[in-house]
C-alpha cells in the first residue's frame, strides 16, 4: 500500500503542494512516505520514511532495509532526516473504522495529504481496507480525491503488481 499510496501522489501536483518556511507556495517533483511502525514491547510509535522508486521491487527492497536498520529504534524519527518532500502515512491494524480525522496545531497551513489505513475485513469474496484521505481544500477537492482512490484502486488490481500477496 505505501508503493501505491507514492505512485499515485507522485503522479498529480496537488497531492505535492505545500508551503516551504516562508510561507511560499511550491510542488515537490516528487514524494516520499513517511509512515509508521509500532513497537509491541513498548506500546509506542516510530516513524521511518522510505526513498521512492517507481518499480515494485526496487521501492519493496528499500522499505525491507529500512526496516531493517531502523525499525528497533525507539523516538518519534526512528529513521533520522526525514526529507522535506514525505508525506505521513499510518496504520490502525486494530479496527475497521468508517472516517477519521487528525487535528493538526496549525493545520491551516499543511497541504500535504494525510493517510491513515485500518483493519482489513472480507466481506463476501472481497477483500476491504479503510484508507482516510485528509487533504487540504486549498489545494485538492473532491475531483482530484476521487481521481485519487480511482487510480488507487486500478493500480490495486492491475497484474503484476501484486501477485498472490508476494512481490513481482
Amino acid at each position: 500500500m505505501l508503493y501505491a499510496l507514492c505512485t499515485v501522489v507522485n503522479r498529480h501536483a496537488e497531492f505535492r503542494t505545500s508551503l516551504d518556511e516562508a510561507g511560499n507556495v511550491g510542488v515537490f517533483s516528487d514524494m516520499v512516505p513517511c509512515y509508521t511502525i509500532f513497537h509491541k514491547d513498548t506500546e509506542t510509535f516510530s516513524n521511518i520514511w522510505t526513498e521512492y522508486h517507481p518499480r515494485f521491487s526496487e521501492f519493496l527492497h528499500a522499505y525491507q532495509q529500512d526496516l531493517q536498520c531502523y525499525g528497533q529504534n525507539p523516538g518519534l524519527e526512528a529513521k533520522p532526516g526525514t526529507p522535506a518532500n514525505s508525506f505521513p502515512v499510518s496504520m490502525i491494524p486494530w479496527t475497521t473504522f468508517d472516517g477519521f480525522n487528525l487535528n493538526l496545531p496549525n493545520g491551516a497551513g499543511y497541504l500535504l495529504p494525510i493517510f491513515t489505513m485500518g483493519k482489513f475485513y472480507q466481506q463476501e469474496d472481497r477483500y476491504w481496507l479503510p484508507l482516510s484521505v485528509q487533504v487540504h481544500h486549498g489545494v485538492c477537492d473532491g475531483f482530484h480525491l476521487c481521481r485519487f482512490i480511482n487510480e488507487l484502486q486500478e493500480l490495486i488490481r492491475q497484474e503484476g503488481i501484486f501477485a498472490a500477496g508476494e512481490p513481482v
